[in-house]
């Protein structure tokens, strides 16, 4: 029997783009860190080589506009290399995998905020991915206005630190586009209560992250 015949678990963090998910995944690795876990820290898309390559086309405001099939596509072309190459090796070694972002976004933003609906989601994560779900998703839930005035903050300040680092084009849909992709993900939540914990992200970091941190104790069955 090897060191590492336990399989790790994989985390995943979803909400609207200024949500406080990648602040909130820190924490929660440094606090996992602590406890002596092995964590792997990792965001979609993205997270290789290539998946970085794709989140420019995907993320840049300069980018012409795209069919939503397009999207999708290139979406789950990011994920593929993603899984091959990260997220399956350190499941598979045994670690803890935080990820910012995953199948579920795709359902809530091409499939909600596109409306293409859960369908060819499920169906894309099926065939490519093996059908790889989450052994817990924290869904920070926040307030749609707050949250795209956020995103659009941060990304205009990314972008004048940086030309290379614009990652706009969601932030340019409108209210409509974000609420719909907001249902999408609390119907997402309706659906599998055993893997997709709600979370009120509206409180302090603090706040939010003691929150989080007992819905991860819970499911990792950590002593408190």
């Amino acid at each position: 029997m090897t060191a590492h015949s336990h399989r790790g678990k994989f985390i995943t963090f979803e909400g609207l783009d200024g949500c406080g998910k990648s602040t909130q995944l820190k924490k929660l690795a440094a606090a996992l860190r602590s406890q002596g876990m092995n964590v792997v820290e990792t965001r979609e898309p993205g997270g290789t080589q290539t998946a970085e390559k794709i989140r420019e086309l995907l993320l840049n405001s300069k980018t012409s506009p795209l069919a939503p099939n397009t999207e999708l596509a290139l979406m789950f072309a990011a994920r593929v290399q993603h899984v091959e190459q990260v997220i399956a090796p350190a499941i598979a070694a045994g670690k803890i995998v935080l990820c910012d972002r995953f199948t579920d976004s795709s359902e809530a933003y091409q499939g909600g905020g596109r409306k293409l609906g859960s369908k060819p989601v499920l169906e894309l994560n099926r065939i490519l991915c093996g059908n790889l779900r989450p052994d817990l998703t924290i869904l920070m839930d926040s307030d749609v206005a707050a949250s795209v005035r956020r995103a659009r903050r941060r990304n205009k300040a990314q972008s004048e630190k940086s030309a290379a680092t614009d990652e706009g084009r969601f932030e340019k849909e409108n209210q409509a586009f974000f609420s719909r992709v907001h249902h999408a993900y609390l119907a997402i939540a309706k659906r599998e209560p055993h893997r997709v914990k709600l979370v009120d992200a509206r409180g302090t970091i603090a706040h939010t992250h003691k929150k989080i941190w007992e819905v991860v104790q819970k499911a990792l069955k950590l002593a408190k």
